[in-house]
């Protein structure tokens, strides 16, 4: 299964589970994009130097159906694909909540649409919902991978919208924009 070699890479993790569907897989948490350097001679590692926060991914057998999160840096998107990239195919839905970008666009990699939407405080979960227009309702008495799985069909029939954008382009243009984070006080 695809998921259980990406195992490595999860950090923070809600959950890993089965949907009720044979075969698919879904994760939620935080995905490592470049791993801390080696700390002792155990080969302990220091927490990670770039994360993917709120991951959500769903893969089924050796498929990647869907990723998405949010990344800080657009700058951070070479050091996905370097890990993540080879599993992104024609199908596979990618949507990147980005804090440092001005405009949403889109670039494609392996022929398949990245999307990049700007988001300086939210959550991807949330967003994504509102985006294809779902509601608590109709993931009554699911489980936490087949909501997934009910966020992934939705998405296959959205139309994204948003102007084609090369990547080496794209890296040119971004903000000095920072995560807003409300907590406590």
């Amino acid at each position: 299964m695809l998921l259980d070699s990406y195992e490595a890479f999860f950090f923070n993790a809600n959950f890993k589970e089965s949907a009720s569907d044979a075969g698919w897989m879904a994760y939620r948490g935080e995905l490592i994009l470049k791993e801390g350097e080696v700390a002792d001679a155990q080969g302990r590692r220091k927490p990670p130097v770039e994360v993917m926060k709120q991951a959500i991914v769903l893969t089924c057998g050796g498929d990647l159906k869907l990723l998405s999160g949010s990344i800080d840096e657009l700058q951070f998107t070479p050091a996905l694909l370097e890990k993540y990239g080879a599993d992104i195919k024609p199908g596979t839905i990618v949507v990147l909540f980005t804090v440092n970008i001005d405009q949403a666009f889109i670039s494609t990699n392996h022929g398949a649409p990245l999307v990049f939407i700007p988001l300086v405080q939210g959550m991807v979960w949330n967003e994504l919902l509102d985006m294809v227009a779902l509601e608590k309702g109709d993931f009554k008495g699911q489980g936490a991978a087949d909501k997934v799985l009910t966020l992934c069909k939705a998405l296959q029939g959205h139309k994204f919208k948003y102007p084609e954008v090369a990547l080496a382009e794209a890296l040119t243009k971004t903000n000095a924009n920072k995560r807003e984070n409300h907590g406590a006080i």
